[in-house]
């Protein structure tokens, strides 16, 4: 019976150094599977996971905006500071701290995520309420928004003078 045992832990000791082989082969393969996998999540997805978090953007043309992330959509976010709120197209985003480790696919969003830039602007619009509009070179339109069009928006300014602004300029939204 001993050579029985014996044959027995040498196959036992075979079959662990195939595992461990077989692990070895296998944890490059999973890596760059999980690196591949991880290309396809979007800032939007990261974003999402972070939604009530408080988080600070940099944001080209304005600086840094802080505050509660409280909505994002495939192509902006809203950021509830202090004493504004900060409608931010994410083309203009450059970097985000504080947001989760998670990401939420596209997939999972409610059919409200899915609005573009146009709605926000278009809720403002209908409030009447003056704001500033950043762009991402640094300038500043500060108005009510009047209309809303398909890839701009119109600003009434104080005196009167109506200017339109592309969203493909607009770096943030600020309003009170």
């Amino acid at each position: 019976m001993a050579w029985e045992d014996d044959l027995f832990e040498v196959l036992d000791d075979l079959e662990q150094r195939a595992a461990a082989l077989y692990d070895a082969e296998r944890a490059p393969e999973l890596a760059d599977r999980s690196r591949a996998e991880y290309q396809q999540v979007t800032l939007a997805a990261r974003l999402m996971a972070s939604v009530d978090r408080e988080v600070a953007l940099e944001v080209r043309g304005v600086g840094t905006v802080a505050g509660a992330l409280r909505r994002v959509a495939a192509g902006w976010c809203l950021v509830r500071g202090a004493t504004q709120d900060w409608l931010v197209p994410l083309p203009a985003v450059t970097a985000v701290s504080g947001v989760s480790e998670r990401a939420v696919p596209e997939v999972a969003w409610s059919p409200l995520s899915r609005l573009s830039l146009a709605s926000p602007l278009r809720r403002l619009a209908e409030s009447g309420e003056r704001c500033v509009l950043h762009a991402v070179d640094g300038r500043r339109h500060e108005g009510a928004v009047a209309r809303v069009g398909h890839d701009f928006t119109e600003v009434v300014e104080p005196s009167g003078r109506m200017v339109l602004v592309s969203f493909a300029t607009l770096a943030a939204v600020q309003s009170p």
